[in-house]
C-alpha cells in the first residue's frame, strides 16, 4: 500500500517526526559509557508515553523476524546493523552505537537512525562508515522531487556508498511509511536511474541507507531479530523520514538548528 498524506496528516507527521529527532538526540546524549541497552529501552519507552505517542515496534511481527518485538527501540551494536533486540549489555569505551525509532503519533508514524561511538576509543573506520551513511542520506533525499522516480533516489545512495568503497545490501531498505511504519514502495540502496514508482507531493519515506566495513552479507542472531555483518565487521546506519513536497522535500526527523527545509 501507498499512502498520499493530506495536508492535515502532514501537518501530523511533522510533529511526529519532530518527537523522534527529540527521542533519539535525547537517547544519544544519554549513552555514555556503562549504558545498559535495556536503560535505553526504558527511557525511548519513557518519552513516547509522555508523549502521548506509541511505539511502533513493541507488537511489531514481520515474517524476517522472531516476533513480536517486545522493545521500544533498536539498539544494535559494533558489528550489529539493524533490528537490535535491546538486551542486557553495558556499552564499552569505543563501541559503535546506532539507534533506529519509529513511532506513532495522531495516527501517522515517523522513523529515523542514528549511528555514533561511545566514549573516545574509536576505531578511526567508524567515522569513515558513519559519514558515509550521511552522505549517501543527503544524496537521497536530494534526489527526492516531484516526478523524480525511485530508482534516482536508490542510484544517488548506491553510487554515494560505492564510491566509499562498501558494497551495498538490498535486502533492506528504506520504505513508504503513513499511518503504519513499513509500507510500500521499498527504497533499495542501490538502483538504476528512470526507474520504478514515480514520486508524488504528499508521499512520507523512511530513506536509511546502511553498510558493513568489509561484507555486504547478513547473518541472525540466535535472538531472531539482530542482524550483524556476516565477517563481524563493524557497521553504520543513517535513517529520516521526508516528505515530498512540491518543491523538493521536508526532513521531518531533524532537531534543533538542522531543522530545515531541504529541496
Amino acid at each position: 500500500m501507498i499512502e498520499i498524506m493530506s495536508p492535515a496528516e502532514l501537518a501530523r507527521a511533522r510533529e511526529t517526526g519532530a518527537l523522534v529527532g527529540r527521542i533519539l538526540q535525547t537517547l544519544r546524549a544519554r549513552c555514555e559509557v556503562g549504558t545498559n541497552l535495556l536503560d535505553v529501552d526504558r527511557w525511548a519507552r519513557e518519552m513516547i508515553e509522555a508523549a502521548g505517542a506509541q511505539s511502533c515496534y513493541v507488537d511489531y511481527a514481520p515474517s524476517f523476524g522472531r516476533g513480536p518485538f517486545g522493545h521500544h527501540i533498536c539498539t544494535s551494536v559494533n558489528d550489529a546493523v539493524l533490528h537490535g533486540l535491546p538486551h542486557d549489555r553495558d556499552l564499552a569505551d569505543g563501541d559503535l552505537l546506532t539507534l533506529d525509532l519509529a513511532v506513532s503519533l495522531g495516527g501517522v508514524v515517523a522513523d529515523s537512525a542514528t549511528s555514533f561511538n561511545i566514549g573516545g576509543a574509536a576505531p578511526a573506520e567508524d567515522a569513515d562508515l558513519i559519514a558515509a551513511t550521511e552522505r549517501a542520506l543527503a544524496a537521497g533525499i536530494a534526489a527526492v522531487r516531484p516526478g523524480a522516480r525511485l530508482g534516482d533516489v536508490s542510484h544517488a545512495i548506491g553510487t554515494v556508498l560505492g564510491e566509499a568503497g562498501y558494497r551495498v545490501n538490498t535486502q533492506f531498505g528504506g520504505h513508504g511509511v503513513g499511518s503504519t511504519m513499513h509500507q510500500d514502495p521499498h527504497v533499495a540502496n542501490s538502483g538504476r536511474p528512470g526507474r520504478g514508482y514515480r514520486l508524488q507531493p504528499g508521499l512520507l519515506l523512511a530513506l536509511e541507507p546502511w553498510v558493513m566495513a568489509d561484507t555486504d552479507e547478513l547473518v541472525t542472531d540466535p535472538d531472531g531479530w539482530t542482524l550483524r555483518s556476516a565477517t563481524g565487521c563493524r557497521t553504520a546506519h543513517s535513517e529520516h523520514t521526508i516528505a515530498v513536497t512540491e518543491d523538493g522535500a521536508d526532513v521531518l526527523t531533524l532537531v534543533g538548528p538542522q531543522a530545515a527545509r531541504s529541496s
